[in-house]
């Protein structure tokens, strides 16, 4: 899942800060006090003009045909805030009629986008990343109050990272070019046409909620697909906010369409539905699975991005403390729910000792807090389910290996109200164990291990996955030959995490299949045509004696 590293400096920025956008905020008046804590949605219907904008959308938590709307399911869910159990809002479920209210929408409206120029495609989402620029401080307090996550990630990573990428694809929309082939066979000319799929149906997942909106709609609108997009329901509220701000940036209604509801019925029916013409998918490769069984029915087109476990392997001549540091940040970005973070040290024998003791004092000084908690470096899990099961799978290696950081959820200093995990480092694991071969998803780091080049290479590639992967190493040779032969589709060397706008994101094996990201993503939301043209005006053609004479 993403991160983003800012490329550039804030006005006014002093240079002993990391680089941020500037941010606007709800400026406090006698309707919009001054806040110091992460708002809940029933605070944020009273800062003037910003309802649906924020978050607040009483008991309409549908996005249909360019209107919110409420679910007709008859069940609410509640949204918490994981690091205090607070309720931020209670969502109404989406119902299947809903859902096929939202994919009438998208089919009626994907003729007429699907004909706009790439210029006016190009011009609305201009105006939306405007949008999201004056947004950006509702944007945050949202993201955080239903996930968790520090506020300084949201407005740091999360929020510009998604405006970068509207940016993006802002520009690469003016660029989805076809290609002429000229006269490869005699008395005819040939053309290559891309053209927009249809109607989308996407789902995203919990952890990224605000930036996974973005990475699913952005290709498919910029390229003229009309999208159905299923949030997860326990953190929808930003990609109703994502969808309302298109729709106020002038984006056609039902192009975009937001269906929060149960992922066993709703989900599953948005998968097979046969209006849609392409599915989408961001989770676990075992649901993925049952995705790719469900698109089956219809033969739909796949994009498919799941789970990882991505090896960080050090070698003997890399900068240890480097390569400490950015373990620390590699495991445990978004308290380590990201498909992309490091969750298997592979460390040469000559300084494994000394990395993990590092590593391990790194781990020990992580502050854990609240979205506000200014001091905090790391939030809670997204629940208490996720929560549970990182203690669970930490509590069955204690059975087979070392605990050396963490390994326990605090139970004082009010930490003890939501799904906080401590950084937790494993050593002593065999390869082939649960901890280092099945996904945590939380903020664990296992360290192995290795004598030898080859022996390095070996343990990285001993996963079922291949989303993404590190080396870290001060030798070109080595550096190129891990690039070459790690099995990941992204393999950073000397970092671990920074995904940019401009290039592609999807794994290899069971990571998935198909790119977000960069303009390698229209790969994924386009169709080639091969169009021919005659050009001498002939009745009778050679080639047609081959097929029938004339009497």
């Amino acid at each position: 899942m993403p991160a983003w590293q800012p490329s550039w400096t804030a006005p006014n920025a002093k240079a002993s800060t990391r680089d941020r956008p500037h941010l606007t905020d709800c400026k406090p008046s006698a309707t919009c006090p001054t806040r110091t804590t992460a708002p809940p949605a029933s605070f944020i219907q009273h800062c003037p003009g910003t309802d649906a904008q924020q978050g607040k959308h009483g008991t309409m938590h549908q996005f249909i045909n360019g209107k919110l709307q409420s679910g007709t399911s008859g069940q609410n869910l509640d949204v918490i805030n994981p690091a205090t159990s607070e309720v931020v809002e209670t969502v109404g479920l989406a119902s299947l009629a809903d859902l096929e209210l939202a994919v009438e929408a998208a089919r009626s409206a994907f003729p007429a986008w699907s004909r706009a120029a790439p210029g006016e495609r190009a011009g609305i989402l201009q105006k939306f990343a405007r949008i999201m620029e004056e947004r950006a401080g509702q944007f945050s307090r949202v993201e955080s109050s239903q996930t968790g996550k520090p506020l300084r990630l949201t407005r740091e990573f999360d929020v510009p990272g998604t405006i970068d990428n509207i940016d993006f694809f802002a520009g690469a929309a003016r660029h989805l070019e076809g290609k002429a082939t000229a006269e490869y066979s005699p008395q005819h000319t040939s053309s290559i046409r891309r053209e927009p799929i249809g109607v989308v149906g996407s789902i995203a997942p919990w952890n990224y909620p605000l930036q996974m909106a973005a990475w699913k709609i952005l290709p498919a609108v910029a390229a003229g697909n009309t999208i159905v997009l299923k949030p997860a329901e326990i953190t929808p509220l930003t990609s109703l906010m994502f969808a309302q701000a298109l729709t106020d940036a002038g984006l056609p209604d039902g192009v975009v369409n937001v269906v929060v509801g149960d992922g066993a019925t709703v989900g599953a029916a948005l998968m097979r539905h046969p209006d849609v013409d392409m599915v989408s998918f961001t989770g676990s490769t075992a649901i993925g699975r049952t995705v790719l069984e469900a698109a089956a029915v219809n033969a739909k087109r796949v994009h498919l991005e799941l789970g990882g476990k991505a090896p960080f392997v050090v070698f003997d001549d890399a900068n240890l403390d480097a390569a400490v540091h950015g373990a620390v940040a590699g495991s445990l970005i978004n308290t380590g729910q990201d498909c992309t973070a490091a969750t298997r040290a592979i460390v040469h024998r000559s300084v494994y000792e000394e990395f993990v003791a590092k590593l391990a004092a790194r781990f020990e000084g992580i502050v854990l807090g609240t979205p506000t908690d200014t001091g905090a470096d790391l939030g809670p899990l997204v629940s208490f389910k996720q929560r549970d099961h990182v203690a669970g799978m930490v509590e069955r290696a204690r059975g087979y290996s070392k605990i050396v950081a963490g390994g326990y959820a605090p139970a004082e200093g009010g930490l003890e109200k939501g799904a906080f995990y401590r950084p937790t480092v494993v050593v002593d694991a065999a390869p082939d164990s649960e901890i280092v071969r099945d996904e945590v998803f939380g903020p664990v780091l296992v360290v192995l291990p290795f004598d030898t080049d080859d022996q390095a290479i070996q343990l990285a590639n001993d996963t079922v996955y291949g989303l993404a992967a590190s080396a870290w190493t001060n030798n070109l040779q080595r550096a190129l030959r891990a690039t070459r032969e790690i099995k990941a589709g992204c393999v950073w060397v000397n970092d671990h995490v920074p995904i940019i706008s401009e290039m592609p994101h999807g794994g290899f094996k069971q990571s998935g299949s198909g790119k977000d990201m960069s303009a390698y993503s229209f790969d994924e939301y386009t169709q080639v045509k091969h169009v021919m043209f005659e050009l001498d005006g002939v009745t009778e053609k050679d080639w047609h004696r081959t097929i029938f004479s004339l009497r």
